[in-house]
């Protein structure tokens, strides 16, 4: 059997950057288990994936247009002070909000100012290629829920 929409697949993977530093991977973990199809990966992994049989391993690079998209220097806010608690002004620091239409959105401080903090809300992951190393542990129908 092998990967295709719809099919519930268990992977082993490790991420990395350009520098070949690791930021994520589940090896030696628990594997990641995700319905194909089912936009639960970025869409250059679910790519990559269909059609791979169990046992399969894959290296691929990933664009950041298939990944985490593009860098949006516009995607910045500046707020007042008090609007961020005082702990958490510092740069670097990723805070969790929530925007008019409820939706969670998660900037970091890009810059703390005399009156206001600059809040960045792009990924922070946008803009980069990454590298995955992926395994395909099992491949099973969908259990129907």
């Amino acid at each position: 059997m092998t990967v295709s929409t719809g099919k519930q697949v268990t992977l082993e993977y490790t991420m990395k950057l350009d520098d070949q530093s690791v930021v994520d991977s589940n090896v030696g973990g628990d594997p990641l288990k995700v319905t194909q199809g089912s936009h639960q990966l970025i869409p250059g992994v679910e790519k990559a994936i269909e059609g791979m049989a169990i046992g399969e391993k894959k290296k691929v690079t990933i664009a950041p247009t298939e990944a985490y998209g593009s860098f949006d220097p516009k995607a910045f806010q500046e707020v007042d002070k008090n609007m961020v608690p005082t702990d958490a002004q510092k740069v670097g620091t990723q805070l969790e909000g929530k925007t008019t239409d409820g939706r969670t959105v998660f900037p970091r401080v890009s810059e703390v100012k005399n009156q206001t903090v600059v809040l960045d809300f792009n990924h922070p992951l946008a803009g980069k290629t990454l590298y995955f190393d992926v395994k395909v542990l099992d491949v099973a129908q969908a259990s129907s829920k």
